[in-house]
């Protein structure tokens, strides 16, 4: 944490300071199957065409993934992945400035991203492959340690906690507390409580609510909320319809209102951006009143 209510997060020798608004990471999904944009952006010039338009929009963080983890959704083999991603990043890091982190569990697939230039790991599982952990200690990487009850192929199959709230930070407590043990930096990480993995729709809710319970931990959290599934229960709709960005601007709002997040991982970037622009604007009007 640094000063006047930021926070520094180190990636590969890069000081990313979070203050007045939330980081934004933009998606970019190279799959045919993840629950919002599946097969969009498959190709690879489409892939770094969507990227670079992220940026145009104001993604201070691209987030590049080539496996699906949506719940049910089946593992990818690791040379379909490297398939995946592996172009797409070799493009992305010889043309853009703005750090680029890859969405993967495969420490092979990391070390690769990483050799091209990738400055931060976003793993689903809370690096708990130790191959995992040596590789991002050896790049001085950043990276997003996730909470996820069961597999992508289980998460939803029946979650339960007595204590969401609880149980989560204490994950997430353990796994900063082995990975600063193995040699990582604790300024390397950064934190995601992991709605919608291996959560119902009471365990999503209870943790933005009481969103600012982890910031004990000492670490920027990262919201992966865009166009979850839970926004339209809430509103009574079926989960698996089209979800709009009004939902996950409203859920961004509230969890800055509660300093519960300092990363928003988003597909809707522009959208996003311009709604944290308008909002912090007027904090500070009134602020200054």
């Amino acid at each position: 944490m640094v000063g006047q209510g930021g926070w520094l997060w180190r990636v590969r020798g890069r000081d990313l300071v979070i203050c007045g608004r939330p980081l934004i990471m933009g998606i970019v999904n190279v799959t045919p199957d993840s629950f919002s944009d599946g097969g969009q952006f498959l190709e690879r010039e489409a892939a770094v065409s969507h990227a670079l338009r992220l940026i145009e929009q104001g993604a201070d963080i691209l987030d590049v993934g080539g496996e699906s983890t949506r719940p049910g959704a089946s593992p990818v083999p690791l040379e379909e992945e490297r398939r995946r991603v592996i172009p797409v990043l070799e493009k992305l890091c010889a043309q853009v400035s703005v750090p680029i982190s890859v969405d993967t569990y495969k420490p092979q697939v990391a070390r690769e991203a990483l050799q091209l230039g990738a400055a931060i790991v976003n793993d689903i599982t809370g690096l708990r492959d130790p191959e995992m952990i040596e590789i991002v200690r050896q790049f001085q990487a950043g990276a997003i340690v996730m909470h996820m009850q069961g597999t992508p192929q289980t998460m939803q199959d029946n979650p339960q906690y007595q204590d969401v709230v609880g149980e989560v930070k204490t994950f997430l407590q353990q796994r900063l507390s082995v990975l600063q043990s193995a040699g990582i930096a604790a300024e390397q990480l950064a934190i995601d409580p992991g709605i919608g993995f291996g959560k119902r729709l009471e365990h999503n809710l209870q943790l933005l609510a009481q969103g600012e319970e982890l910031l004990s931990l000492g670490r920027p959290i990262c919201l992966g909320v865009s166009r979850k599934g839970f926004i339209n229960r809430v509103a009574g709709e079926p989960g698996w319809a089209e979800v709009g960005v009004g939902g996950t601007i409203g859920t961004l709002l509230y969890a800055w209102t509660r300093r519960a997040v300092h990363v928003a991982r988003v597909h809707d970037v522009a959208e996003v951006r311009r709604a944290f622009l308008l909002f912090t604007r007027l904090e500070r009007l009134r602020s200054a009143d």
